[in-house]
């Protein structure tokens, strides 16, 4: 399945439409570090759900996985996971997740476009990040605390503020960019991600990209009493 929107882009809300629009020309290289496909790798689905809150507006549903697990432990995502033999498809295998991890009704939620297929090295996934629209929002948790400890709908308008971007370093010497959200650090693949997001749906920001904090800090700095996130 091709990268793109899977609706008409006329029939999204207003402030979604730029951001399906662009899902049309945005190629897997135009994020610095994750290259479009590998060799030895699995494939996978993430969910990248938007819903709208009277009060804040524009929000995505984030997931806090858990402590212990895979390479992404402890880690913020997006609802998801591999591809399993029942799946017809992206949407299918990113659905089924997001109602495997988050509790989501999938009746409420309506995918409108597909990004290009992305590969994350240290866990060898290649991932077609699916976009949707949380039409009818419903109840969502953490269904298994095996997997996750908590989920959080996060304003856009928090994620494209200047005051909660910076850069990461990591360990490794990885420089990548990185946000700030209420008892959550979000970095790596999913901050990439929604970097691209925010600049692609027109929410942008200009921000201090020489703002470069250790990985170990900017944890301690946002997550000081453990993990702080409403589900």
């Amino acid at each position: 399945m091709t990268h793109g929107p899977l609706v008409d882009p006329e029939t999204v809300p207003g402030w979604l439409r730029r951001l399906v629009e662009a899902t049309a020309t945005i190629e897997a290289g135009m994020f610095t570090r994750f290259a479009a496909v590998g060799g030895d790798s699995r494939e996978a689905a993430v969910l990248v759900l938007f819903g709208e809150d009277d009060e804040h507006g524009p929000d995505v549903l984030l997931q806090l996985r858990a402590a212990t697990g895979d390479a992404h432990a402890d880690q913020v995502g997006f609802p998801g996971g591999s591809v399993e033999p029942q799946d017809r498809g992206p949407v299918d295998t990113a659905l089924r997740e997001a109602v495997e991890e988050t509790g989501v009704d999938p009746s409420g939620v309506r995918p409108v476009a597909l990004l290009p297929g992305l590969h994350i090295p240290v866990s060898r996934f290649d991932v077609t990040p699916v976009l949707a629209h949380w039409e009818r929002p419903s109840r969502v948790w953490a269904v298994s605390q095996s997997e996750s400890q908590a989920v959080a709908r996060v304003p856009l308008a928090h994620l494209s503020d200047p005051a909660n971007r910076f850069q990461i370093r990591h360990f490794s010497g990885f420089v990548g960019p990185a946000f700030a959200a209420p008892g959550m650090l979000i970095w790596g693949f999913t901050a990439g991600l929604l970097s691209m997001i925010i600049g692609a749906g027109g929410w942008h920001r200009d921000w201090d990209t020489g703002d470069v904090r250790d990985l170990d800090v900017a944890w301690r700095s946002v997550r000081p009493q453990g993990p702080e996130v409403r589900a």
